[in-house]
Formats: C-alpha cells, sequence, structure tokens
C-alpha cells in the first residue's frame, strides 16, 4: 500500500511541477472605440497679429508651429499683437485613428469695411494621425493658416473676424 502512496504522491507531485511550469499570456479584449472629444480653448484661436500692407497686399501665413510668415507687399509689425495658430485638444483613447479635414476658404469681415480671405493650412500632427495621450490628458492639434490681404482701399485697416471649420473623424 505504502508504494502505491509513494507512486500518487509522485505522481501528484509532478502534475503540480507541470502545471506551474506552464506559461500562458491571457489576453483581454482591448476597450471599446471612445467617441472623442474635441476642445477648443477661444483663446488659442487662429491669430494673424498685427501687421502693415503695403500698395499691392499680400499674404500673411501663420504655421502650426507658431511661426509667422508674409509674401508681396506685406510688413510684419511687432505693436504686440500676438499671433497664434489654433490649438484642439482632443480626447480619445491612445491609438485611435483621426483625420482631419479642414473646412472650405472663409471671407472674413472687417471692421472698417473690406473682407479677407482666409484658406486654413495644416496641422501639426499631419492627417490621419495617431493620438498618444492617456485621458485625463488630451492630444493637441495646432492648426495654422493663410490669410490673402488686398490692395489698401479694398481691405482697410482695422479688426477682421470670421468663423472657419475644421472637422475630426474618428476612423
Amino acid at each position: 500500500m505504502r508504494s502505491v502512496l509513494a507512486k500518487y504522491y509522485l505522481l501528484c507531485t509532478g502534475l503540480l511541477v507541470f502545471l506551474l511550469t506552464i506559461t500562458s499570456s491571457v489576453k483581454a479584449q482591448e476597450p471599446p472605440p471612445k467617441p472623442i472629444s474635441v476642445f477648443v480653448n477661444p483663446a488659442q484661436g487662429l491669430i494673424f497679429g498685427a501687421f502693415f500692407q503695403g500698395a499691392t497686399g499680400g499674404t500673411v501665413t501663420v504655421f502650426p508651429d507658431g511661426s509667422r510668415s508674409v509674401t508681396g507687399s506685406i510688413v510684419q509689425a511687432n505693436l504686440g499683437f500676438p499671433f497664434s495658430p489654433a490649438i484642439f485638444e482632443i480626447d480619445a483613447n491612445p491609438g485611435t485613428l483621426v483625420q482631419i479635414l479642414n473646412g472650405p476658404d472663409v471671407t472674413l469681415t472687417g471692421s472698417n469695411g473690406g473682407t479677407l480671405s482666409l484658406h486654413i493650412g495644416s496641422s501639426s500632427t499631419g492627417s490621419p494621425f495617431v493620438t498618444t495621450a492617456t485621458s485625463p490628458a488630451r492630444t493637441l492639434v495646432r492648426i495654422g493658416g493663410t490669410l490673402t490681404v488686398g490692395v489698401p482701399l479694398a481691405n482697410p485697416a482695422g479688426n477682421y473676424s470670421g468663423l472657419f471649420s475644421v472637422t475630426f473623424i474618428q476612423e
């Protein structure tokens, strides 16, 4: 009887050692897709700052990295008025693929009459892009644009404003 118990004990011990040495990876289902949320800070809108227009006009471009350039007879002015790209904050699961669609060019209206044409430019992330931030942090997207300025009679000095659209598509 002792030899049967000893064999049973060895068998159980061997089985236990075998079960303890088996390694298997456990895989869980990834979280379900979470609809993206887009947050806009009004203080971080697309701002072109101050500039002087010459006789022939030209363009003012604000880039996603926050720099600015001009063409034609436009002269950049540093009068304490800021310039910046529009900044959007995207809340999504990390790894979410998002595409950006810029709306059509828009017409801005001036405080002293006149209109300017605004073309929405590229983004800091490119499009499409993959979100990287884990909530409550957000993935920042900076979008620049180009303002086309005409001759002084058509575009008198003043403040120009308007609305543009950008669509974020979760893929």
